[in-house]
């Protein structure tokens, strides 16, 4: 796992200028707890993830005296956490809880599945997570998805599962086509898929048929296809975090994280862990 995860500096060890910093991970620590949107019902989900990065943010900040906040700079690959040590999983409890997660990539890059799983299992205290479902990232007016885009990032879910740091691993918005044409090429075999009700109100015959030939769970979501804008990104950390360059920075990848406990159906924490990269020709 330490080769998976950049060794962080801790914020209140450095006076760094924010020009150096080159990567930002934050945790949110369990929403359920402490973030007003995750307790208001409906939410839309690019809502609740915008809400928890301020207040997580706002957070992070605010353990430092409000006069050196300028002076607090982001080290290379900084780590803005708000993770509780009751948060994280005991070895005792682990067996009572399903920990599922879902990815939502920008533009895969090699590494970043292995380095999302192997953050959310540092946060969370665990060795392996129970599910992870794959969201690929958003597609332009006009283009489709293929299996070429596919195949990069489920091999890494794939060996996720064959190193036992992920039980089973799902998709997001594949039709039948294209679920079909994975799991042809697939070594490990998706366990579900997620379908969106907003762009298809009733789940077309063919992908259920597939599904249940084959073992697959349908399961149905409302995430929008971009859960969280650059634009809006950018807001909050300029909101936020004090310094120059906020414009240049965008999210690579967010996992959000719930960990239930099985036969009581209820939600112990849901949390979301994003990475965010400044342009590399700003660095």
């Amino acid at each position: 796992m330490e080769a998976l995860v950049p060794e962080m500096t801790d914020l209140s060890t450095q006076l760094l200028d924010f020009s150096v910093a080159k990567s930002l991970t934050m945790c949110t620590g369990n929403v359920v707890r402490w973030c007003n949107s995750a307790r208001r019902y409906p939410v839309k989900p690019e809502q609740e993830i915008l809400d928890c990065i301020k207040a997580a943010l706002g957070e992070w900040v605010s353990k430092f005296h409000h006069d050196q906040v300028e002076l607090k700079a982001l080290a290379e690959h900084a780590v803005c956490s708000v993770m509780q040590d009751n948060e994280r999983i005991g070895a005792k409890e682990r067996e009572d809880i399903k920990l599922s997660a879902k990815l939502f990539i920008y533009s895969f890059e090699p590494g970043m599945i292995k380095e999302s799983a192997a953050r959310a299992c540092l946060e969370l205290g665990v060795t392996q997570l129970d599910s992870v479902i794959l969201a690929l990232p958003p597609l332009s007016g006009g283009e489709s998805r293929s299996l070429e885009d596919l195949q990069p990032p489920w091999e890494e879910l794939e060996a996720l599962v064959q190193e036992k740091k992920v039980s089973s691993i799902g998709v997001s918005d594949l039709d039948h086509q294209l679920l079909e044409a994975l799991c042809l090429n697939a070594q490990v075999q998706p366990s579900s898929c997620q379908v969106n009700l907003a762009s298809c109100c009733v789940i077309p015959p063919d992908l259920t048929t597939f599904a249940n030939e084959n073992n697959i769970q349908l399961l149905t979501h409302n995430d929008p296809t971009d859960i969280l804008p650059m634009g809006l990104f950018q807001d909050a950390l300029g909101a936020s975090v004090r310094g120059p360059g906020t414009a240049q920075w965008a999210p690579r990848w967010i996992l959000r994280y719930s960990a239930v406990i099985k036969n009581r159906g209820i939600i112990k924490s849901k949390g979301y862990m994003v990475k965010a990269e400044r342009a590399a020709d700003h660095c």
